[in-house]
């Protein structure tokens, strides 16, 4: 009965068809070691982890690949809002304001002509002057005897100069009166040739004493003239800006070592000199305007007009002299002045004015995004005026043009952009 065998044989004929198997063999009946019913658990339990891992990894790659795709498609569906300027032509007159220093119109340095001491002194400094007034006197005693001994000594050449016209004109009477008789034969050959000799010596001793009395003069004309320069003057209409002599100070008029007296300055026109840049030089022309801004004085402006122009830029700065003349009848301008000089300026080439703001730099390489449409192109421009705020282009935009300020970062050509308000005018 406990044979297995038989628990695998059908029913014999006749007998109950039932089949009857040991409980112990059945395998609802057996029971599974516990360490082994624990590994498995564990197993399922770990695939149950591997595969929610993979699906929660599977569900997260989805999600991320499907919000990329709808980013995508957001930005190429985005269209940015935009402010915009439209581009205007450069004005025919450019403004430009320059630093420069005031000077006198007229200033000279008065030096001693005479030696000597000063006597008197009859202005100082921030007097005004005219022409030809005193401005000190200077005394040199020895001075008055070189021309008193030089007068005499023109006076006793002046007398020989008369003592040699009677001599030659005795020479010409004895001559002309034996010239008959020697022709006649009453006097000799030899009597004329000695009358006529004496006769030419006397004419030269004439001019010798006619070139001692003109030299005599001209010396004693030198010495008069310095005595004339004791007498300091003004050599224009003026204003003493500097004075370095006072009374019984001594000077030297030595052409090398001459006393410096004073300094005189006209100041009823104010010269100004600036240096005009390359860009502008060639629009600057005599007669064009200029006004002239001190800093101290600011609500008041002095007009003028550029006068003289040099031929030439400066090699080493690119820039064009230039000096104006500024009326200054009140002698409110003082020379030497720190102020800047406004000058309008023709322009013969009118460029377009950009806004600094809607420049883009890309690579060391300038761009403008310009607005068509609604669609945005980027277009390359180079700079001809840096005016701070504000560039003139040479190329790549014209007048007319609206570009986009400040524009978005990564705007690409031929994005399709919208205009938030009104384009920004008045540029220029």
């Amino acid at each position: 009965m406990n044979d297995p065998q038989l628990l695998l044989r059908g029913p014999k004929p006749g007998r109950d068809t039932e089949l009857k198997i040991d409980p112990k063999y059945h395998p609802a009946g057996r029971r599974e070691p516990a360490s082994l019913r624990g590994a498995r658990l564990l197993g399922l339990g770990v695939l149950l982890i591997i595969v929610g891992v993979l699906a929660a990894g599977g569900w997260r790659y989805h999600a991320q690949q499907r919000d990329a795709i709808a980013v995508a498609q957001q930005r190429r569906d985005f269209v940015p809002t935009i402010r915009v300027a439209k581009i205007n032509s450069a004005d025919a007159i450019a403004i430009a304001q320059l630093p420069a220093t005031t000077l006198a119109f007229t200033a000279a340095n008065v030096f001693a002509r005479a030696s000597g001491y000063i006597e008197k002194r009859y202005v100082d400094i921030g007097d005004r002057v005219t022409h030809g007034q005193q401005l000190a006197e200077i005394t040199a005693p020895e001075l008055d005897h070189q021309i008193a001994q030089a007068e005499a000594a023109l006076a006793q050449l002046q007398a020989a100069q008369l003592q040699a016209q009677a001599n030659l004109d005795l020479a010409q009477v004895t001559w002309n009166r034996n010239d008959t008789l020697v022709r006649k034969g009453w006097f000799s050959q030899q009597q004329g040739v000695n009358d006529f000799q004496t006769l030419k010596g006397r004419q030269a001793a004439l001019s010798v004493a006619q070139a001692n009395v003109t030299a005599q003069q001209g010396q004693l004309q030198v010495l008069r003239q310095q005595k004339a320069y004791q007498r300091v003057v003004a050599p224009f209409d003026g204003v003493i800006t500097q004075r370095n002599v006072d009374v019984g100070s001594l000077v030297q008029a030595d052409a090398t070592s001459a006393t410096f007296m004073f300094s005189i300055v006209q100041r009823n026109v104010i010269r100004a000199q600036i240096f005009v840049p390359q860009d502008l030089a060639f629009g600057v022309t005599p007669g064009i305007e200029a006004i002239l801004h001190i800093p101290e004085i600011p609500n008041h402006t002095f007009p003028g007009k550029v006068t003289r122009i040099a031929k030439a830029l400066a090699p080493g700065t690119r820039t064009l002299l230039n000096e104006i003349d500024i009326p200054n009848p009140d002698g409110a301008v003082t020379p030497g002045t720190h102020c800047l000089i406004e000058l309008r300026i023709p322009r013969k080439i009118l460029g377009p004015v950009i806004p600094a703001e809607a420049i883009i730099m890309t690579g060391g390489a300038l761009e403008v995004a310009v607005v068509s449409e609604g669609i945005a192109h980027l277009r390359k421009i180079s700079v001809a005026r840096d005016l701070g705020t504000e560039v003139e282009a040479a190329g790549g935009v014209v007048a007319g043009d609206l570009v986009i300020l400040n524009p978005p970062v990564g705007l690409a050509d031929g994005a399709r952009v919208s205009i938030g308000s009104e384009p920004v005018g008045g540029l220029r």
